[in-house]
């Protein structure tokens, strides 16, 4: 009986490989004015896993425009589409068709994780998009955070094996390629790559890693993980930007603080805590607009692989981190508005002695004559 390497190489693989590149570029983007602007047409509701009730479906579908082939230096020839979203985020999306085995699927992800550098071209493609689409933008940033992801989507496997076939066959292959690495992995290594897999049918598998994703579904049934996926990384890309923000703030705000609590210093904290609490409205609205972006409507199983891969790729470390920086923000800003007030009432008390101490001068000054 050949062993599972040998049986690894044997087989054929069919389907196609996609490179998600984000950018965080403004506050918020008018998705109906960019309509009309670049004349692009809107994703359609996301299709259901299966034929119960229930989908999955964006708020405000994001804005899709085609682009131009994009050609590497290998001469890979990748086809391409750019999704604008309303809460200021663009997603450019680079797919190309595999066909071939293990071994080549393997070495195109280790080579496209480590070596090719996708972000850097996508940027100048954004770039020359925005200069047409920049009135739509809200608040456009001066500088980018950026996410990349790879999803390797297998539609056919010679055979058709099961989920459990595909497992016990092929695990450590699935595994280098969610690693991108082209070394045989340790034992340990495989079973946590594998740990975060879902499945609804037997013939259907994610498995979600931090910086890729391997599916093995048909066409339509992918495009849900596909599209979760995309929506993931643009939430960890949104809260790394809160989060970038937050900090910011609370340095500006600690270094104020550090000045002095004299009297002078104090009135100056008034206009710092408006500032402060602008932020965390400007926050609060924008982390709510991200949040509402999709809506699950009795689809627990893609409520159950969203979760997953919020988890793998950062979501809620980077959620948390903003919540605890808003509390803080919170509590600096009741405590600069304390501040604030007891110095305006120390400078009314001392108002009214003065008030006071002139009259009684003028009270002395008038019986005296």
């Amino acid at each position: 009986m050949p062993d599972i390497a040998a049986q690894s190489a044997e087989v054929t693989l069919q389907g196609s490989v996609l490179v998600l590149l984000q950018f965080d570029v403004c506050e918020a983007i008018r998705l109906d004015q960019l309509r009309e602007l670049i004349l692009a047409r809107t994703v359609t509701p996301l299709p259901q896993k299966r034929p119960a009730p229930g989908s999955v479906r964006y708020q405000r579908p994001p804005v899709v425009e085609p682009l131009e082939t994009l050609v590497l230096e290998s001469g890979e020839r990748l086809q391409g589409e750019i999704k604008y979203y309303d809460y200021g985020v663009l997603s450019v999306v680079f797919e190309l068709p595999f066909i071939g085995g293990w071994d080549k699927l393997t070495g195109l992800a280790s080579r496209w994780v480590w070596d090719v550098d996708f972000a850097e071209q996508a940027t100048e493609i954004v770039r020359g998009r925005l200069q047409h689409a920049g009135p739509a933008l809200i608040k456009p940033y001066k500088k980018w955070l950026s996410e990349d992801y790879l999803i390797f989507h297998i539609r056919e496997i010679d055979g058709s094996p099961s989920v459990t076939d595909i497992i016990q066959q092929h695990g450590p292959r699935i595994a280098q390629v969610v690693r991108g690495d082209t070394g045989k992995l340790a034992e340990s290594e495989c079973n946590e790559v594998l740990q975060s897999r879902i499945s609804y049918y037997a013939n259907d598998l994610t498995v979600i890693g931090w910086n890729a994703a391997f599916l093995y579904d048909s066409t339509s049934g992918a495009q849900t993980a596909i599209q979760l996926l995309e929506y993931a990384n643009s939430q960890l890309l949104d809260f790394r930007h809160y989060d970038d923000l937050l900090t910011a703030e609370l340095e500006r705000v600690y270094l104020l603080l550090d000045e002095g609590t004299g009297l002078l210093a104090r009135w100056r904290l008034a206009r710092s805590a408006t500032r402060l609490h602008t932020v965390l409205l400007d926050v609060a609205e924008l982390t709510e607009r991200a949040d509402n972006a999709i809506k699950f409507l009795s689809d627990m199983f893609a409520a159950r692989l969203y979760k997953l891969a919020a988890a793998k790729v950062g979501v809620p470390d980077y959620k948390d981190l903003v919540t605890q920086k808003i509390r803080t923000a919170e509590e600096l800003y009741r405590f600069m508005v304390d501040q604030f007030n007891q110095s305006r009432a120390f400078f009314l008390e001392v108002t009214v002695v003065v008030i006071l101490v002139i009259e009684l001068i003028y009270l002395f000054r008038g019986k005296a004559i």
